[in-house]
């Protein structure tokens, strides 16, 4: 399965805010307007792919982005498993669905933002 998101990833680790609580008066992170944003501009991308994914995949993340700044691929990757488990794209994303990332990696293209995830079930042998 391959799902093209014509928006460049947002990184949910780098984009967190402190806010505090008017009622209790306690602090809490929430994240960035600009990260809620991406999450639920991706929603409408994945509302055709709810597959509910329980089985073992590997998960190759394509990155494009316009700028040479420097980035995470794990925030970025760990933001798109999030948004796949949250709009039941996959069951969770542990190691027992997301076995492997294999392939992903952030390309530079000038004039090109855009997210592609390919999604291809594993074969997992059994370690002892």
């Amino acid at each position: 399965m391959i799902i093209k998101i014509p928006i460049q990833c947002r990184s949910k680790k780098n984009s967190q805010q402190i806010f505090k609580n008017k009622k209790t008066g306690k602090y809490f992170i929430t994240q960035s307007e600009l990260y809620k944003e991406f999450e639920q501009e991706c929603g409408l991308y994945l509302m055709k792919h709810k597959k509910h994914i329980d089985y073992p995949i590997n998960l190759k993340c394509t990155f494009y982005v316009k700028d040479r700044r420097k980035r995470d691929i794990v925030n970025l990757l760990n933001a798109i498993q999030d948004i796949l488990v949250k709009y039941d794209v996959i069951e969770d994303d542990n190691y027992n669905v997301v076995a492997s990332v294999d392939g992903s990696r952030i390309i530079y293209e000038k004039d090109r933002e855009e997210t592609i995830i390919e999604i291809k079930r594993m074969e997992v042998q059994n370690e002892q």
